[in-house]
């Protein structure tokens, strides 16, 4: 009897428990498709913008067929629930002023997200140098701050390298790394022994 057992898991418990089959007429039609997938589109939209891409993996993932997912998602661009140029200034905002981002890293991200590079650039665009700088200058000072007793040039080489995992170019990073570490020795000239 090696034969593979292929019955219903859910009928032989219940014949098993003496328990009465469901009455299929009372738990009433299957759900609507369309109905289904606006839900799932819904509730990834609650509590955070999300990009096209974002919701139409998420729609595949649930098995909705590409052609209600496209269709459901054109309608919900034209209403202003999906909007990649909203969303991606706002995580270039928001990322930015987090996680100290620069360009390139929050160009990658963007892209990740499935957000094309012409949208992508528009809102990159929207980004001061200026508050760039001051950006990465926040991180090099926190970053200082545990770096006490550490020689010149081991010091610029970490920092030097926080920048460059946050996407910013090397010129500004030793630029910044180079004002910084001159800085903290003017102020106190014990936390940063000389080469």
């Amino acid at each position: 009897m090696s034969e593979a057992w292929s019955g219903d898991v859910g009928k032989g418990v219940r014949a098993w428990t003496g328990e009465p089959p469901p009455d299929v007429e009372a738990e009433g039609p299957d759900a609507d498709p369309e109905s289904v997938a606006r839900t799932i589109l819904l509730d990834a939209l609650t509590g955070q913008a999300r990009s096209r891409k974002e919701l139409r993996d998420k729609l595949a993932k649930r098995d909705v067929p590409d052609e209600l997912a496209e269709r459901l998602l054109d309608r919900f661009t034209e209403v202003g629930l999906v909007d990649d140029e909203a969303f991606a200034r706002s995580w270039v905002e928001s990322r930015q002023r987090s996680r100290g981002l620069a360009r390139r890293a929050l160009a990658q991200e963007l892209r990740r997200k499935g957000v094309d590079d012409d949208t992508a650039r528009t809102a990159l665009d929207d980004l001061d140098p200026a508050q760039e700088e001051a950006a990465a200058r926040d991180l090099v000072r926190k970053k200082l701050r545990s770096m006490r007793g550490v020689d010149n040039a081991t010091a610029t080489r970490r920092l030097a390298g926080l920048l460059a995992r946050k996407g910013y170019p090397a010129g500004l990073a030793f630029a910044v790394v180079r004002d910084e570490l001159g800085a903290s020795e003017e102020d106190d000239p014990s936390d940063m022994m000389g080469p």
